[in-house]
């Protein structure tokens, strides 16, 4: 508070003169704001019981309220529902990094047993740059198995899919890079599928396929071949010679020794177990990506030496899509629509024998490749016969 000296007389006492305060002068102000809306208020309740009482007219503000506040709750809610969590992404386009997307899709459950009715899918991850041309092939092979079955297409980023909405392949097409044979771009890529099929948890068993595959046998038969193996389907084999071994760098030690290397088919068909392996490896990827580059194919010699190293016991040493090496070179044979004959089929489906679950077994190949676009309409005309779809 403030003093004020007014002029002093001859014998007299000073007086003193008190100011108002500055909190006494806010509270008035105040009060002049608070009363008006408190008489607006009251003027307002009692508009309000005259409508409901006359007119049945209920106000609008509690209930606009009450619904966003369930609306909110409602969402709040289902961030907690077992549903959120388990359910595959709505939409295969996202904005995540490489690096983002691998530890999103390295998270395992510790608990095996799971607390819904989880029914196992495989995942078809189609590694092609653009169109599918045998597509309503694999179209005929999917139809009926809705719900056992995810797909994911891997192509070159201006590659613009323009499937229908009734196919099976539309909206399949996941975030992709460039990839170049025989560099870890192709491994890259084949990371980038799996990471992606493995956010949707239901997906159990995942095949890599390329434009150029088509199906031998029909879904019944190569979903219980899949979901019932003990063993996850990749070629691996010890190739002692130059195009083995002789690719080998002795800078790969210690995590790899010239012992553990080695080469294997890049078409493989895994469990989920052995795609996180794969997705979550940080320790063999350094060492393949600058010490295996041409003439050492990368996409030859990753996978197969690192799952020896790491999941040997799972893997069943053989690939179950066919391919033809016989007429030589560095790439398998492709047919074209002279060659799909009946001797040809008959080749491709039999005389094989192979160990399923340590049982022989004369189904040694689900899959094969590699087949030109013109291969198309005669495969459409002996499906039905030879491959049972």
């Amino acid at each position: 508070m403030q003093l004020s000296s007014l002029p002093m007389e001859e014998g007299n006492e000073p007086t003193v003169k008190t100011r108002p305060t500055q909190s006494r002068v806010a509270r008035q102000r105040l009060l002049r704001l608070l009363v008006p809306f408190l008489v607006l208020c009251v003027a307002i309740s009692f508009i309000s019981l005259y409508m409901i009482r006359y007119f049945g007219v209920q106000p609008t503000l509690p209930t606009a309220l009450a619904s966003f506040q369930t609306c909110v709750n409602v969402e709040e809610r289902n961030k907690l529902d077992l549903e959120h969590w388990i359910r595959p992404p709505s939409n295969l386009l996202h904005n995540m990094t490489d690096t983002e997307l691998l530890w999103r899709a390295s998270f395992v459950p510790q608990i095996k047993e799971y607390p819904f009715a989880r029914v196992p899918k495989i995942a078809f991850m189609f590694l092609t740059k653009g169109p599918l041309p045998l597509a309503p092939l694999w179209e005929r092979f999917f139809k009926g198995h809705k719900g056992l079955y995810s797909i994911y297409i891997h192509a070159l980023p201006s590659f613009q899919a323009d499937f229908p909405s009734s196919s099976v392949f539309y909206r399949r097409q996941i975030p992709s890079q460039l990839t170049e044979w025989g560099t870890m771009s192709m491994c890259d890529a084949e990371r980038r599928l799996l990471a992606n099929a493995l956010l949707d948890i239901s997906n159990d068993r995942f095949v890599l396929v390329s434009e150029s595959c088509i199906p031998i046998y029909n879904f019944n038969i190569v979903y219980p071949y899949l979901t019932k193996s003990n063993h996850s389907f990749m070629g691996v084999f010890d190739d002692p010679g130059p195009f083995g071994r002789g690719r080998y760098s002795y800078n790969m030690a210690p995590e790899v020794n010239i012992a553990e290397w080695r080469k294997g088919s890049q078409w493989f068909e895994i469990n989920r177990k052995v795609a996180i392996y794969i997705t979550e490896d940080t320790k063999f990827y350094p060492k393949f990506l600058e010490f295996c580059r041409p003439a050492c194919y990368v996409d030859e010699h990753y996978f197969p030496t690192m799952l020896t190293i790491q999941a040997g016991d799972l893997l069943a040493n053989r690939s179950i899509t066919w391919v033809d090496w016989s007429r030589g070179g560095p790439h398998p044979g492709t047919f074209g629509k002279a060659d799909i004959t009946e001797e040809f089929l008959k080749r491709l489906l039999e005389g094989e024998t192979c160990l399923y679950n340590n049982q022989t077994s004369s189904v040694c190949f689900l899959f094969a490749r590699k087949f030109a676009p013109s291969a198309l309409e005669p495969l459409l005309l002996v499906a039905p016969k030879y491959f049972g779809y």
